[in-house]
């Protein structure tokens, strides 16, 4: 498909989060790129995760701009100001698992059911951010229970749309991707900022996985060194 091969239109949600918008500034780079449009909080076309409506009608009002033959995810939460990963059972509280499920799950899963209406139908590309500790068969450590349940639910909600979409919009290729530890707040209080890689380089890597995708691997969990990552 390559898709990003010749003129493309880009959506970026996320957009002001270190990976985000290391995605924007690749793509405002990028030849082909005829568009790229990033999508936060506080962008003139806003999404906020705590208001639902905000996804539908940041769709309504993109419906002109398109068809998009890219959609980028880059949002998720791992920790904030009042709470940390539970390393035990004893550490799990309601609010925590509730506020990681809303911008972990929920929120993803309503931009695919939104903005999947904005795909080109001709030819496109949802990548949605998960992570690796969402895999149930690679969970050995355990630990990180409310952000490992959040992505491993995400990333069934992209396994099934994707199983939808084959069906209605064949030419649409929808799949997770685990970007790796990357230097951002989210990794930041667990080393990523000695370990991780920079977030351009990181965008720069999976850019290059997305590039190359086709509309049977619809449905895969992949890395940002295009490995398969099992479920």
């Amino acid at each position: 498909m390559n898709v990003l091969n010749k003129s493309f239109k880009a959506i970026v949600i996320g957009a002001s989060g270190s990976i985000g918008s290391a995605f924007v500034d690749a793509l405002e780079e990028d030849p082909f790129c005829e568009k790229v449009i990033g999508i936060h909080r506080h962008s003139e076309i806003a999404i906020n995760y705590h208001q639902p409506e905000s996804i539908a009608q940041a769709s309504q009002m993109l419906a002109n701009h398109g068809p998009f033959q890219l959609v980028i995810v880059a949002t998720g939460i791992l920790h904030s100001k009042e709470w940390s990963v539970e390393k035990k059972l004893a550490d799990l509280n309601p609010s925590q698992l509730q506020d990681i499920f809303a911008i972990n799950t929920v929120g993803p899963a309503l931009v695919m059911k939104e903005f999947s209406n904005l795909m080109d139908k001709n030819g496109s590309s949802m990548v949605i951010l998960s992570a690796k500790v969402g895999s149930i068969e690679d969970n050995r450590l355990g630990g990180w229970y409310s952000y490992r349940s959040s992505k491993a639910a995400l990333n069934m909600i992209i396994k099934t749309a994707s199983i939808e979409l084959k069906r209605t919009k064949p030419n649409v290729c929808l799949i997770a991707m685990h970007p790796g530890t990357v230097n951002s707040n989210l990794s930041k209080p667990f080393g990523g900022e000695s370990i991780g890689q920079a977030p351009e380089q990181a965008a720069k890597m999976m850019l290059n996985v997305i590039r190359e995708l086709t509309p049977d691997q619809s449905g895969s969990f992949l890395s940002y060194k295009n490995e398969v990552i099992p479920w």
